[in-house]
């Protein structure tokens, strides 16, 4: 009987320290004194990657010519991107599509007739963006007809480059105004409690001015492009432990 006194007295003992540790961690949480503060970080850089996308759009009242004139123009393309040193993972068919559309005739009681369109959709990644205009000239003297879009970004090791330098700022904004705020409030910042990385933003500049590249390509003249620069952003959120 004793010994069951005994053990039900350390029970209850051991119970209320861990009462009495549960209520001082609460309280020490709940007094916690914070300031959550956020950054953003901005890297301005200039692209070293170029997407292009080609299209050959051929049209026949017999749906097998057309189609059979759209694959030698792409062939021509592709030859000729492949012979300028294009290696074959940059290149990649992106779309194919053959669709009938009426047109009437202008001669009285003429009827309809029914013309075929197919368009075959190559996209380009170039690494050297400095050969972007001479690349969309080299497509159209071959047989491309058409450009889709043209846009400038990043490889993937340049993002994560200027992620890190971008994460940095954010960290570096940060801490700055959570110790302008600490000053203000006469308090101390005396270590880090939880960091958020937010997410990473890296553009897709357009150059449209390639909408042009089939009456520059027939008159001779070299296509401009202008590359122009690119910004990477990227965002934190802090809270500082202070006293």
């Amino acid at each position: 009987m004793k010994t069951r006194t005994l053990a039900l007295c350390a029970a209850l003992l051991v119970l209320l320290a861990a009462g009495v540790w549960s209520a001082s961690a609460a309280t020490d949480s709940t007094d916690e004194r914070l300031i959550h503060a956020s950054g953003t970080g901005e890297v301005t850089t200039t692209p070293d990657r170029a997407v292009i996308s080609f299209a050959v759009e051929t049209q026949n009242t017999d749906p097998k010519v057309a189609q059979t004139a759209n694959a030698a123009a792409m062939d021509g393309v592709i030859a000729a991107l492949k012979a300028a040193g294009i290696a074959p993972e940059d290149l990649k068919t992106t779309g194919y599509n053959i669709y009938p559309e009426k047109q009437d005739e202008t001669r009285p009681f003429g009827g309809s007739t029914i013309v075929y369109h197919v368009t075959n959709t190559l996209e380009v990644t170039l690494n050297d963006v400095t050969r972007t205009g001479e690349i969309i000239d080299l497509a159209v003297s071959n047989g491309a007809n058409r450009v889709n879009n043209l846009y400038f970004t990043l490889s993937t090791e340049r993002q994560q480059q200027f992620r890190s330098e971008a994460l940095t700022k954010a960290v570096d904004q940060a801490r700055s105004d959570a110790d302008a705020v600490a000053v203000a409030a006469d308090m101390t910042i005396t270590g880090v409690k939880e960091i958020s990385i937010g997410g990473t933003y890296v553009p897709m500049y357009g150059n449209y001015r390639a909408y042009d590249m089939v009456e520059s390509a027939a008159g001779a003249v070299p296509t401009p492009i202008e590359t122009g620069d690119v910004k990477v952003t990227a965002s934190v959120s802090i809270t500082y432990l202070c006293r």
